[in-house]
């Protein structure tokens, strides 16, 4: 049960990274309960609830006795307390469950679509995935099957296609429900650029999303394209980069690289990294340990004496190396780990959030969930936490 509420917290927080202002109302833990403040912790809704969720389209998830169901932000409960399972809103519909079966409510709880299926996704870009008996399909939202339930796996929709598998072969359908790439791989990523990466008999090549192979398979390993360029790996396990012509502009020379990320990818060469840009050119000496991070909001993380720091574009150490752990900066802060505790630091290095905390997770929507004494608990970008005991 713990176990569940946990990932049933984190799904709920980690759904919407779009906003990065502290919302209105904020879960607020008090003992083994919940409520909802505002940013001053002055409580709005009553602490009554075993769980609270973050709101979404204007209703948040609540559970009471064993049961969820949904209030609004007046903490009226609009929705009753009726489902042993119920997703966030997304796109006006939720996905819910009772007795082992799924289905989807709309906001005045509404059952729009039968709970007739063993598990459901929720909506995005007008479909969402159901699984019914280990196989899996699309439906809209009026419930019509869009994708047949004959897959034993979909993937998230990527620049209007989905991956698909059956019998362990790999395609791809649009958001039309159509199999546009047949399932004739053995594997193959998300698309990106217009492109996926593909590998039938052993070889990785790319297809365009008419399902043509546009780059014939010819490597060992193959990853999207990003800021126009891929990295591959050859048939000898070295590195390099290939243009969406197939040619390859940066000479597969490198034990390791990373995807462009800000004009910049990282390259590694006997265990030491360093950075180059788009023409092949060596923009920071590699130098560093192990293997460095992609550039975020001007900073990467490097190893330096056994240990994480960041920098910038011109190589220079912004933040010493002196953390276990480090994340990629996300909403201006970065979460690092030491000594056992994780704890926030901006982009000057300093620790504007101290290590005190036995688990968390990076700021979404200006919240970042933390783990108090094994307890869940929000805290906002000022390093308020939204719990008494």
């Amino acid at each position: 049960m713990i176990i569940a509420q946990r990932l049933l917290l984190l799904l709920c927080f980690c759904c919407n990274q779009a906003m990065a202002q502290t919302p209105e109302l904020i879960p607020y833990r008090k003992g083994d309960k919940f409520g909802y403040a505002n940013e001053k912790k002055e409580i709005k809704i009553p602490v009554s609830y075993d769980y609270a969720g973050l709101f979404y389209e204007g209703l948040a998830v609540v559970k009471i006795d064993r049961k969820y169901g949904f209030i609004d932000k007046n903490g009226k409960m609009v929705i009753a307390a009726d489902y042993d399972k119920a997703s966030r809103f997304s796109e006006g519909l939720a996905a819910v469950s009772a007795r082992l079966s799924a289905g989807f409510i709309d906001k005045t709880g509404k059952v729009v679509i039968p709970l007739s299926y063993d598990e459901c996704g929720s909506f995005e870009n007008g479909l969402a995935k159901v699984g019914l008996n280990k196989k899996n399909g699309l439906i809209n939202k009026k419930g019509k099957v869009i994708v047949p339930l004959e897959y034993d796996y979909i993937n998230e929709f990527s620049e209007g296609m989905a991956q698909v598998s059956k019998d362990k072969k790999y395609g791809y359908v649009n958001t039309r429900g159509n199999l546009v790439v047949p399932l004739d791989y053995n594997y193959g990523l998300a698309f990106s650029e217009g492109f996926a990466p593909v590998e039938k008999n052993g070889l990785y090549g790319f297809v365009d999303k008419t399902g043509k192979v546009v780059i014939a398979p010819a490597y060992k390993r193959a990853y999207m394209f990003k800021e126009g360029l891929a990295y591959v790996t050859a048939l000898d396990g070295k590195m390099g980069f290939i243009d969406k012509t197939g040619k390859v502009v940066i000479p597969l020379t490198y034990d390791d690289v990373s995807q462009f990320s800000e004009g910049l990818a990282r390259v590694t060469l006997n265990d030491k990294s360093g950075y180059i840009d788009k023409t092949g050119k060596l923009i920071i000496p590699i130098q560093f340990e192990s293997y460095g991070g992609a550039f975020y909001s001007g900073l990467a993380k490097v190893t330096v004496n056994g240990n994480k720091g960041y920098i910038d574009k011109t190589g220079k150490l912004i933040v010493d190396g002196k953390y276990n752990l480090a994340e990629d900066f996300n909403e201006g802060l970065a979460m690092v780990f030491k000594d056992r505790k994780y704890g926030f630091i901006d982009k000057t290095g300093k620790e504007v959030i101290p290590l005190q905390y036995d688990e968390c997770y990076s700021f979404k929507k200006g919240l970042a969930l933390v783990y108090i004494r094994k307890k869940s608990v929000y805290i906002d970008k000022n390093g308020t936490a939204y719990y008494e005991d």
